[in-house]
């Protein structure tokens, strides 16, 4: 077995040939067929049957079961893969999967544009602690010190959540939410940075086979043995997200620019989707869901009910406003913590027990209930959740309801 380290030198050195480099059509070189685009999000799930949005482009087609779709080789010449029909102008995805093992087995998922533009994630099946996060710009590959490994225990043992998010200003690479690698381009080599139109791209193939190259092989670990397999990846589910909108992208020009690229019907968005950017915390059983738009943040309303021995009471009061400046930051998740988040609450206008409303809240799970002197927009669940930051101000209006102790 041969180290990561000595691996990652061969292939800088050896310059293998495992990169996705073959294209149709050149969109830089001459002109080409606009590019279908996805223009919004999906979400495909593989334990129910193949999608028509994909396409096998190599080898035998995937089968599908309640694993999800399973990408087999277990003989000479597979390398099952499937591809999108549908391209992203930036993006993300989220894709549910598990590695296949073996010597010399590399389960991939690439994003890919016409002019070879690329971003990937390869798992070598000889090594299930980590993966090979990659990028390749218009086809240059001419150097292999692109590559970063993430930590990824038991990537072939059990299923985990790849993501990437791709913009004009940076690239991320994910495993279970965990951000583990970020590139911009500024810290791209010089030219390289992805910035076309890419498909999406999954499947598996046989790296370590006698007909690849010598350097090839080193990289996926040594020659495939057969006889250990048949190894298979498997690919649960797919979430997608295309940050722009239209019918089609095409290239207004050979730079191979992101600026250059047009849609048809819709726009070019280089810095995200905004109506896909959402947060939510759980406060005490209430979700509070903020959709973030640009310069404006809008929150729902709070709804907060309790019930008790079949009886529900609630009694109603003044509403509460915080203002601050900068925009929401999503939290990972909810907790009983006491942020320093600030706001005030006031309450009038109540009935019975209930006339005043100002008290603090605690958050789901381990914190106590709240009593019936209400809730008020200082949560401290939502102050620990809820960040302010940058610069453009926004307020926060929230009705409150709170419910009378029995």
């Amino acid at each position: 077995m041969r180290s990561s380290t000595f691996l990652l030198a061969v292939a800088a050195s050896v310059a293998p040939t495992f990169a996705q480099t073959s294209t149709n059509c050149d969109p830089t070189k001459k002109t080409c067929p606009s590019d279908p685009a996805l223009g919004k999000a999906v979400e495909y799930d593989f334990t129910q049957g193949a999608s028509q949005d994909f396409t096998v482009s190599t080898g035998a087609a995937p089968t599908f079961d309640g694993k999800g779709a399973e990408f087999t080789i277990a003989k000479t010449g597979d390398s099952p893969t499937m591809t999108s029909k549908w391209y992203m102008m930036f993006g993300h995805y989220d894709v549910v999967m598990k590695a296949a093992p073996g010597v010399g087995i590399v389960s991939s998922l690439v994003l890919q544009s016409d002019d070879l533009d690329e971003v990937d994630l390869e798992w070598l099946g000889y090594d299930d602690q980590q993966v090979q996060s990659n990028y390749y710009g218009r086809g240059n590959t001419q150097v292999y010190d692109r590559g970063a490994n993430l930590t990824n225990p038991g990537s072939q043992d059990d299923y985990h959540t790849y993501s990437v998010d791709w913009t004009a200003d940076h690239i991320t690479w994910s495993i279970d939410g965990q951000v583990l690698r970020t590139l911009t381009p500024q810290t791209a080599d010089a030219n390289q940075y992805p910035q076309t139109p890419m498909q999406l791209k999954m499947g598996s193939w046989p790296a370590g086979d006698p007909s690849e190259p010598a350097g090839t092989i080193a990289w996926s670990g040594g020659n495939t043995d057969y006889s250990k397999g048949p190894f298979t990846m498997s690919v649960k589910s797919v979430k997608a997200i295309d940050y722009s909108t239209g019918k089609s992208y095409s290239y207004g020009d050979q730079t191979g620019t992101w600026q250059s690229i047009k849609s048809d019907g819709g726009q070019i968005n280089s810095n995200g989707n905004p109506n896909e950017s959402v947060q939510s915390a759980s406060v005490g059983g209430t979700t509070v869901t903020s959709a973030v738009t640009t310069g404006v943040i809008s929150v729902a309303p709070i709804t907060a009910t309790t019930t008790k021995a079949g009886q529900l009471s609630t009694a109603t009061g003044s509403l509460a406003t915080a203002t601050g400046t900068g925009g929401i930051v999503a939290p990972s998740s909810v907790s009983n913590s006491t942020g320093s988040g600030s706001g005030s609450g006031s309450g009038s206008g109540g009935s019975g027990a209930n006339s005043t409303l100002a008290t603090t809240a605690k958050g789901s799970g381990a914190g106590p209930t709240p009593t019936a002197s209400g809730i008020a927009t200082q949560s401290s669940a939502m102050a620990a959740d809820f960040r302010l930051a940058g610069a453009a101000s926004f307020s926060l209006l929230a009705t409150i309801v709170a419910a009378l102790a029995l």
